[in-house]
């Protein structure tokens, strides 16, 4: 079923030591090797394999030729190879018409189009990757803001649908820290008020414990421990082709569409019982009954039951449900840039709030994918802000 060439793995190899080592000749052949790999074989497996499901795809040797080619784009931009780096993203988009880096790409055309002046095309580009269902996300996100900055009057009179959305304020609070000595190198370091080294997320942590918050410095890493807790039934249903060894950590098409589609119903169900309240029972039975087993996403050591617990009992049931649909829908695009902090505090024995914070320090800006996380974070009814760190 898979055609996984040992070729093109051999390829992404050799360009990821290559990379590492900053050998730009070994760089380029990569490229190239893969630019006609894909070229030649992939529109051939698109045309051949409909009866095939789509995340099967991702075991192919043109998935991963057309890896290369994204990290090889990398490079190019870095080189300021614009026109070579706008022939290969053409290519992708061409190709590959049925993948979430389309987003991607998508934005790096728009971005390297306006680098060598063509501002129309640039606009162009972006305003039709918001016409293309597999731009999600972050991307997504970032494509809407170049819209709005490049397609201001003469070039556009209209104002994009989107507009309110995409420009709402997120909340925000300062904090402020005594800096240690720019001149060490230490990048956002700051003193705690016991005088010891921290990060901003320790100094923001400080910060919320004094107003009776607890919490975690986590970014995904909890939320997703928490999804495949309380989804461990769904993730492991009963569905056909998407387990072929005992040693996989998930099925095959987990960060897939395919996911969602071939457990509606059971996810639906399985959602409604957690808006209902029955959050920390999953989340206990799935601790008991499974602790140990390797699960995508899951870390059974860096958070203990008893702090899992308590941030799902101050999280909503609703929010928690709208939470799981999300990465049920797009595991892949939302599996990352969660914000950095998840707080909570009780207001009785059985009931709490909780609230998601992102961390900047006097320099850091949010990225459109932390931003697009953040907003809808909001729509699914979490509470949320920014904390800025600044110097005193």
């Amino acid at each position: 079923m898979y055609n996984f060439s040992f070729q093109a793995v051999e390829v992404a190899q050799v360009m990821d030591e290559a990379l590492d080592a900053n050998k730009t000749d070994i760089i380029l052949r990569c490229i190239k090797m893969a630019e006609s790999r894909v070229s030649t074989v992939l529109p051939i497996q698109y045309s051949t394999s409909k009866s095939v499901s789509t995340f099967h795809n991702l075991f192919t040797a043109s998935w991963v030729y057309s890896k290369v080619v994204t990290l090889g784009i990398s490079f190019l931009e870095q080189e300021r190879r614009y026109s070579d780096a706008i022939d290969l993203l053409k290519l992708l988009q061409n190709v590959f018409t049925c993948d979430v880096k389309r987003g991607y790409w998508a934005l790096r055309l728009s971005v390297d189009l306006e680098h060598l002046g063509y501002i129309d095309e640039s606009l162009q580009v972006a305003e039709n990757g918001l016409l293309d269902p597999w731009v999600r996300a972050g991307s997504r996100m970032a494509l809407q803001r170049r819209v709005l900055r490049l397609g201001k009057p003469p070039r556009r009179w209209k104002v994009p649908s989107f507009s309110k959305s995409v420009l709402r304020k997120i909340p925000e609070v300062y904090v402020q820290g005594r800096p240690l000595n720019s001149e060490m190198g230490a990048k956002n370091r700051f003193y705690n008020e016991e005088g010891t080294q921290c990060g901003v997320e320790e100094l923001a942590l400080d910060y919320y414990a004094a107003e009776g918050w607890q919490g975690v410095h986590t970014e995904s890493g909890i939320w997703l421990t928490i999804f495949g807790l309380l989804m461990w039934d769904v993730i492991y249903a009963d569905v056909p082709n998407v387990f072929h060894t005992r040693f996989q950590n998930a099925p095959l098409d987990l960060g897939t569409d395919s996911f969602y589609t071939a457990r509606a119903s059971i996810i639906a169900s399985h959602l409604q019982q957690i808006h209902d309240g029955m959050a920390e029972e999953f989340l206990i039975k799935s601790w008991e009954t499974h602790n140990g087993t390797s699960c995508r996403g899951v870390n059974w050591d860096r958070h203990s039951l008893d702090e899992l617990r308590a941030a799902v009992t101050c999280v909503r049931g609703s929010c928690l449900a709208s939470f799981c649909k999300l990465l049920c829908e797009d595991y892949r695009s939302w599996s990352s840039g969660m914000p950095d902090l998840l707080l909570w505090r009780f207001c009785g024995e059985y009931s709490g709030e909780a609230k998601l914070v992102e961390v900047k320090g006097p320099k850091d800006r949010l990225s459109e994918q932390q931003r697009a996380w953040l907003l809808m974070l909001m729509d699914c009814g979490f509470a949320v802000e920014v904390c800025k760190v600044k110097p005193l």
